[in-house]
């Protein structure tokens, strides 16, 4: 199976979901830094926000932010379909702005369907132009040349069109995708049943014609997923990382989350913690997959033993 890295695999650099928080406490403390802590949420605060906060989660936005010598990079999350940047970011956004980071978030994809909430219904392309726009805004405000990008399913792969595309890949440093939907997805063979009984061209026209493009796009047969990475999964310039769980039941099989490219890093979340059940959804506050993503924006020192505490109850 396609689950070790093209590269040599980072291993996570934390003691624990708690242990980054108190790390980052601790060096402001000792720097004489003032900075506001912001609460890090689950799946409570998640689903309020939903509802009562679809274009803000703690953490996120401050447009006065500039980033440091130790995190030069701002970080812009990309939500995953049938969210917004509220729910999808209630936990990495804090940690990463308690940490230090500049962080930035937006909500793309939304349809006459969406009631300003369910994101990630649109054409996949017009969702790349909007991240585009974004990443422009974010770089003029806080100077920087280049993000780091982290995205959650839809989210970790709509970017791939911004970068091979939309000329993002002199933009972008490090981009890492959380369970993202690369090479599309048979939603556990519903695809493959529905091309085999010609229900597939049904489906898709259905889709279009309710204005909700993005859910076709994201089928493993979808001519979008074809041309995408028709010519190869990456282009020179950023580093890539794909996060993924085998108890993905969303994108199937889970190993299509892969990429390919002596840029990538593929970690399969069961190589370092057999235990740990997290499903697709539930990788928005997974311990081991935040520890990942904290190390991977980090130095990247190699060595660190994986610490399988605090997994995501979620599926």
């Amino acid at each position: 199976m396609r689950t070790t890295s093209t590269s040599t695999r980072r291993k996570v650099r934390t003691g624990g979901f708690l242990a980054v928080l108190c790390s980052a406490a601790l060096l402001l403390g000792a720097t004489g830094t003032a900075q506001a802590t912001y609460p890090v949420g689950g799946l409570t605060t998640a689903v309020s926000n939903f509802i009562f906060s679809p274009s803000a989660v703690a953490g996120a936005n401050n447009w006065s932010c500039k980033p440091s010598a130790a995190h030069p990079y701002p970080v812009v999350l990309v939500h995953a379909t049938g969210v917004n940047l509220g729910a999808n970011w209630v936990a990495l956004s804090p940690m990463l702005a308690n940490a230090g980071y500049c962080v930035f978030a937006f909500n793309y994809g939304m349809t006459w369907l969406s009631l300003g909430r369910i994101g990630g219904l649109g054409n996949i392309s017009d969702s790349a132009s909007t991240l585009s726009s974004f990443v422009e805004k974010v770089r003029a405000s806080t100077g920087a040349s280049k993000v780091d990008m982290v995205g959650h399913s839809q989210g970790g792969m709509m970017p791939n069109y911004y970068i091979k595309r939309l000329g993002g890949a002199s933009k972008v440093h490090t981009f890492i995708g959380l369970s993202p939907s690369n090479h599309g997805t048979t939603l556990s063979g519903v695809v493959t049943l529905g091309a085999n009984l010609n229900l597939l061209g049904f489906t898709n026209s259905l889709l279009w014609g309710l204005g909700i493009p993005g859910l076709a796009q994201q089928m493993s047969t979808s001519s979008f997923q074809q041309s995408l990475f028709g010519d190869g999964d990456t282009v020179a310039g950023p580093r890539y990382v794909v996060i993924q769980t085998k108890y993905d039941h969303v994108v199937t099989p889970y190993a299509s989350a892969f990429l390919k490219g002596s840029n990538v890093t593929n970690i399969l979340i069961q190589d370092q913690c057999p235990n740990d059940t997290v499903g697709h959804i539930g990788m928005f506050a997974d311990s081991p997959v935040l520890q990942n993503v904290m190390n991977q924006l980090g130095s990247n020192v190699a060595g660190f033993k994986a610490t399988c505490s605090g997994y995501g109850v979620f599926v």
